[in-house]
Formats: structure tokens, C-alpha cells, sequence
């Protein structure tokens, strides 16, 4: 499988977290939450392909760089980490054998709900 965990992306959410930059629920929520293709791209524009990486656990080396389709599982809005896009990546990593992307995913839901 091309698709690994983005380490810089877990680095930088355990970082969210342990600030408390955190928006607690469940999955349903981040639903609701997600960046539309629209603030993908405007957030991308103005702050760069490396910074859109670091929102997203899964990357994909043999796909093109500067590309949306290389980066997977995003956990945030671009501001803060949100609980329910973690539960989603656990769920959904482990369904696809993502056995890395999901490890690092239990582990930060450990983080979120430790307070």
C-alpha cells in the first residue's frame, strides 16, 4: 500500500491537542465541519502545500506533490483538531488496512479524551 502515515501531520495535531486546540463530539459533528473544496484550496493558496499536508494522517509519496488526492484523513478545520474526524480516521483507517494511520489515530483519541 502507497498510502503511510504523515508524521509531520501527527506531530503537528498532538501539538493542537496538547494546547487544548480541540473541538470535543462525536463523528456526526465533523461531518458538518469538513472544509469544502472551496476552503481547501483558499487555505492552500494562501498558506502552501506543506501546511495542508500537516491537516491530513495519510499521504501517498507516488502521487503528485502539490495534489490533493496525495494527502488522506484530515483531522481538522485548519484551526483546531476536531474529535470526530479522529474517530472517523481510526474507523476508516482500520477498514482499509491503514494499520499505521490508525494506531496514530487511537493513540491521539487517547490524548483528546485523557482530560
Amino acid at each position: 500500500m502507497a498510502e503511510k502515515l504523515n508524521q509531520s501531520a501527527l506531530r503537528h495535531a498532538r501539538s493542537l491537542v496538547s494546547d487544548g486546540t480541540v473541538v470535543l463530539g462525536e463523528r456526526d459533528g465533523w461531518a458538518k465541519e469538513e472544509p469544502t473544496a472551496e476552503q481547501e484550496n483558499a487555505f492552500i493558496e494562501k498558506h502552501g502545500w506543506a501546511a495542508y499536508a500537516d491537516w491530513h494522517l495519510g499521504v501517498d509519496e507516488t502521487k503528485s506533490e502539490e495534489t490533493k488526492g496525495r494527502f488522506s484523513f484530515p483531522y481538522g478545520d485548519f484551526t483546531k483538531v476536531y474529535r470526530g474526524a479522529v474517530i472517523t480516521i481510526e474507523s476508516r483507517a482500520a477498514q482499509y488496512d491503514h494499520d499505521d494511520i490508525a494506531a496514530a489515530a487511537k493513540k491521539l483519541l487517547e490524548l483528546i479524551d485523557k482530560d
